[in-house]
């Protein structure tokens, strides 16, 4: 049986194929049309997942979108007349999507694609839960998701049991976590949707000096529920998120850009310690409703690692799991897993172990592609591979690794990945100026063995996606200064041998020359495009970029 999840049409489009309840494939659609956050309908993603699978159009049983058109676009049309006239542009310019596509998806996809089946809808929030759960490793566990807005719902609590997933709480549109992140991040000079990372980065550099006044704006219940003052923001006018009585209160907005100072690092701070206050305590309280031990997290909000680990350290959930593509590209993944296992009532026999999901390309494919370049290559075999490269690493050279298959979500987690030496002071300033020419106070992570995360990260579960940020111990901070952001703490990936053999022998041979078995691991790709997916692209970022040396399978370039 095969069952086909779309997600697409606000932002990080995706699709994926489950095939007789595994999960053989899945991609975002930027890394095929090269346009970051890319929310067309994933025509070249679903031609990537039907390949992979092995079949044709025609044997698709099943195709799933991760939302409700209908439901969504009467929110949007409510919203307007409620913001009129200050909504009125806005509504003549998004209004023509909806009609155009966003409300006959079925006939869209007939049209670019010839698929003919009758198109499944879920609600948004309940794909994330999907995503979150079904793929876990847990029988039964609790269900946290939250972002900006769905239909109507931005964060929901639930219930998941074998194949079943209950909502038992929502908040709603527009009392928003995620709008409220999104709305600082603005407020900042970063761009929505692609620069709440940076917060998340900036906070550490700053005191959450405004967090009282964040409680005023935001009225947060002793169950964490909350309701925000919507006379401090502007979410449904089709300008900017905050309004004027906003700028009144926290002071002017810095401009795209501008200096940093250090009142925008406190305010960062203080929205990442208010939206840590509040899911901690939501997370609080459905633990103690629910008695459960496991806790599952969806949504684009908990792509914030950060959050992610003082969730995990202070609420009474033992195990938590989050899927690599928490944001709306996971809906696509959601979708098709909830058509699978809840609809169809198929047993779950798949747990999501890896992100390794999107294309890979042969030696052969590559050799030519090199030989064509007019490129200097050398071959290695294995094990003088990872040597050679390791050593390379040692020395301080950066380098770009494309082995297997891409990634899922957006974080390199060692097959599209540029790798450095971590035992080096001055390695993140040498990133940021040859390679990622990104703000000098973002961080780098480390990605470490499995086995030996413990000895240097205070975690307290596996972080394979790297999704979870905690403190580096006392005694390795010094060890490696590269991956120790200014608050003490890392983002760290946790390389298990089973989930990725090659990338873990690399690090295993770096370990071996420096006793240190962790490696500097960032995406591959320069500011504001995608991450690289084919080798083609590999080669022109390594060639517009300083980075020193390229590995492509088995395949060294060096400058």
């Amino acid at each position: 049986m095969n069952v086909l999840g779309v997600s697409c049409y606000y932002h990080d489009a995706a699709a994926c194929l489950i095939k007789d309840g595994h999960v053989v494939a899945a991609a975002q659609e930027e890394r095929f049309n090269r346009r970051k956050f890319s929310a067309q309908l994933p025509v070249c993603a679903i031609n990537y997942c039907v390949q992979a699978g092995g079949i044709a159009f025609n044997d698709i049983d099943y195709v799933g979108f991760y939302e409700k058109p209908f439901l969504k676009f009467s929110r949007v049309l409510i919203n307007h007349l409620k913001a009129y006239p200050f909504s009125l542009s806005n509504f003549l310019k998004t209004t023509p999507e909806w009609l155009k596509d966003r409300l006959v998806l079925p006939l869209v996809l007939k049209k670019e694609l010839g698929i003919k089946k009758e198109v499944f809808f879920i609600k948004h929030h309940l794909s994330h839960a999907a995503s979150a759960f079904l793929v876990s490793p847990f029988e039964k566990a609790a269900i946290l998701t939250a972002d900006g807005v769905g239909e109507w719902a931005t964060l929901s609590c639930g219930l998941g049991e074998g194949n079943s997933i209950k909502i038992v709480k929502e908040i709603h549109y527009p009392d928003s976590l995620g709008l409220l992140y999104t709305a600082i991040t603005t407020y900042l000079g970063f761009k929505a949707l692609a620069g709440e990372g940076k917060v998340m980065g900036l906070a550490a550099y700053g005191k959450p000096v405004y967090l009282d006044k964040f409680r005023k704006i935001v009225a947060v219940n002793p169950d964490g529920s909350f309701q925000i003052d919507e006379c401090y923001f502007g979410f449904n006018r089709g300008g900017r998120m905050y309004s004027d009585r906003f700028v009144k209160m926290f002071g002017p907005a810095r401009e795209p850009e501008g200096k940093i100072d250090e009142r925008h690092s406190d305010m960062a701070a203080s929205v990442q310690a208010f939206t840590e206050e509040v899911l901690i305590s939501i997370a609080r309280n459905l633990n103690a409703q629910l008695g459960v031990k496991n806790l599952c997290l969806a949504g684009g909000l908990f792509l914030n690692c950060v959050a992610n680990h003082k969730i995990l350290e202070n609420t009474g959930f033992e195990k938590i799991f989050v899927q690599p593509a928490a944001g709306d590209s996971g809906g696509a993944l959601g979708v098709a897993a909830y058509i699978y296992n809840t609809f169809l009532n198929n047993p779950r026999n798949f747990v999501m172990k890896h992100a390794y999901l999107g294309p890979e390309f042969s030696q052969g494919h590559i050799k030519r592609i090199l030989r064509m370049s007019d490129l200097n290559f050398k071959e290695f075999n294995e094990q003088e591979l990872y040597a050679y490269v390791a050593g390379k690493i040692a020395k301080n050279k950066i380098v770009g690794w494309f082995q297997g298959r891409m990634e899922f979500g957006p974080r390199a987690l060692g097959n599209r990945s540029i790798l450095a030496n971590p035992c080096n002071p001055e390695m993140k300033e040498l990133l940021n100026s040859k390679v990622k020419k990104r703000e000098q106070f973002r961080p780098y992570a480390p990605a470490v063995l499995a086995e030996r995360s413990r000895e240097f990260f205070a975690l307290k579960d596996d972080s394979p996606f790297m999704l979870l940020a905690c403190a580096v111990r006392e005694d390795k901070k010094k060890l490696i200064p590269a991956v120790t952001h200014v608050d003490t703490t890392a983002r760290v990936q946790t390389v298990a041998q089973g989930s990725n053999p090659r990338f873990w022998q690399l690090i295993k041979a770096f370990e071996k020359i420096t006793g240190v078995p962790i490696l500097i691991n960032t995406s591959f790709n320069l500011r504001g495009e995608p991450i690289v997916c084919s080798p083609e692209e590999a080669i022109e970022c390594f060639k517009n970029s300083e980075m020193d040396i390229l590995v492509l399978e088995n395949f060294v370039l060096e400058k």
